[in-house]
């Protein structure tokens, strides 16, 4: 079990500043594909003194999945921004921002569609 929560915690680390990342997207990366629940949980429990970007990860939907309008919702937006992340409604467009995102957006600069 601990072997399963530290790939979770690793992958979760991995995702780099601008990107983010599904719950499921999190599962996959550590072995565990859908186990997106369980990386939800290991959020919220996360051990004294490790540090995880937490913000970088949502919905499947690429939605905040804390409530609109809460302080959580509030700061992870923030946290985002400031990462360049386009956040509209509770929402970051995963084709952009996705870790998993077009390549050919990546490469060419392509339009979304």
């Amino acid at each position: 079990m601990k072997d399963r929560n530290a790939r979770i915690y690793a992958a979760i680390a991995a995702i780099p500043p601008g990107r983010v990342a599904s719950y499921g997207a999190i599962a996959a990366r550590a072995g565990l594909p859908g186990r997106a629940r369980l990386v939800g949980r290991l959020l919220g429990e996360v051990p004294d003194g490790m540090v995880l970007p937490w913000f970088r990860v949502l919905r499947a939907s690429g939605y905040i999945a804390m409530p609109p309008g809460s302080r959580g919702f509030r700061e992870q937006c923030r946290r985002l921004r400031a990462e360049g992340v386009e956040v509209r409604n509770g929402r970051v467009p995963l084709s952009r921002f996705g870790l998993d995102g077009n390549l050919d957006h990546a490469l060419w600069g392509l339009p979304d569609r």
